[in-house]
């Protein structure tokens, strides 16, 4: 089991490391090819947009083809996108490579996350997928120091080497044990499993709850970092800040998990969605880079920490349906990634239109209204979860 865990913790932390070097870069791109806002916002959600098509398809992979298959796809997928992300010096370019790595990265989570819940004890869902969450976190921690290496110094080595470290992951997977993932070969394919579990409470409450925080970080890692560049912070304190706020983030999100599983899901949730609604309004106020640093760095860690009790509360609908642990996540994948390119494109296109605060408070209103649906179905079967 830690020998799975360990592998599928290290392939997220490669491939968020990848999706979130684009954040120091973003502002880089915007000035040497001229991109507007919204442009800068495709760029940003080119990603996303790769593993919102391919989410679904993935979990069916990791079903009919098993998880290992699974993983080695979106490995070998994720080296060639991280070679044409090195080596791209077109903006087309650069978005099609974003948005292979993101089909890669539906496989490798859909199937990693489907082989290592399979083997996982119920009891230790919650810290089982903070404990992959961490490494996703430590992964969006690395990205910005891998960005800012690609700003100072071109991104060839850089991103060359994500395809390297990809294929020695391959050759690790091959050698993995299976464990328990084999007894879910065949599950879950028939669609009368996929209705029973959208019937489930905790399946569709858990989607709603990762779509949140998904649209909030799909603004934020647009918006922000042109923010901080725009207020005059340098390249460097724009990955000092995203590194900061991972590193706290981090150490959240495996304290979420394991009290998740003894208190129930429901109690973080709460908590998770008043402070994000805060922050929100908080991302309105500063207009300095002094006091916009803080914001950030708030914001990051507490909207981060909706994912794990979310991901966890879908993970149990999941298995009370009878559904496979990997369609399960590619249901988290499905909502993660529509609410990273609605979040980046729509912020981005708010923001233009009339101006930050309005994205910002939107998203306020949002969460609000999430927080306020939640406390009136607290007796509710979801929330009892």
């Amino acid at each position: 089991m830690r020998r799975l865990l360990l592998l599928v913790g290290t392939i997220v932390l490669v491939d968020m490391t990848f999706y979130a070097a684009i954040t120091p870069l973003l502002p880089d791109y915007a000035d040497r090819y001229g991109l507007s806002t919204s442009q800068a916002g495709l760029l940003g959600a080119a990603y996303a947009a790769g593993t919102l098509i391919a989410a679904l398809p993935s979990g069916l992979l990791a079903v009919r083809w098993g998880p290992r298959r699974t993983v080695l796809l979106g490995l070998a997928l994720m080296a060639v996108a991280s070679l044409g992300f090195a080596f791209g010096r077109t903006v087309l370019l650069l978005d099609a490579t974003r948005f292979l790595q993101g089909v890669g990265g539906a496989c490798s989570y859909a199937g990693g996350m489907g082989w290592l819940l399979s083997s996982t004890a119920p009891e230790r869902r919650g810290e089982t997928i903070g404990a992959a969450m961490v490494a996703g976190v430590v992964g969006i921690l690395l990205g910005p120091v891998l960005g800012t290496l690609a700003r100072a110094l071109g991104p060839e080595v850089p991103f060359a080497s994500i395809a390297v470290i990809g294929v020695v992951l391959m050759a690790v997977a091959m050698r993995t044990p299976l464990a328990l993932a084999g007894a879910e070969a065949g599950a879950g394919l028939a669609g009368a499993r996929v209705r029973d579990a959208w019937r489930t409470r905790r399946v569709r409450g858990g989607m709603a709850f990762v779509l949140l925080p998904a649209l909030a970080f799909g603004a934020m890692n647009v918006l922000t970092p042109l923010e901080l560049d725009r207020l005059g912070a340098g390249g460097l304190l724009v990955g000092a800040v995203y590194l900061v706020a991972a590193a706290i983030e981090a150490a959240v999100q495996l304290v979420v998990g394991r009290a998740s599983d003894r208190h129930g899901r429901v109690l973080f949730l709460r908590v998770s969605l008043a402070g994000s609604c805060l922050c929100m309004l908080l991302l309105t106020l500063p207009g300095s880079v002094v006091a916009l640093v803080p914001a950030i760095v708030l914001s990051f860690v507490v909207v981060g920490s909706l994912y794990t009790p979310a991901m966890a509360l879908l993970s149990d609908g999941a298995a009370a349906a009878g559904l496979a642990q990997g369609m399960a996540f590619a249901l988290v994948n499905l909502v993660w990634a529509g609410g990273q390119v609605v979040g980046a494109v729509a912020g981005s296109g708010i923001a233009d239109a009339w101006s930050e605060a309005v994205t910002w408070l939107l998203l306020a209103a949002l969460l609000g209204g999430a927080l306020a649906v939640l406390t009136v179905a607290r007796r509710a079967p979801v929330a009892t979860a």
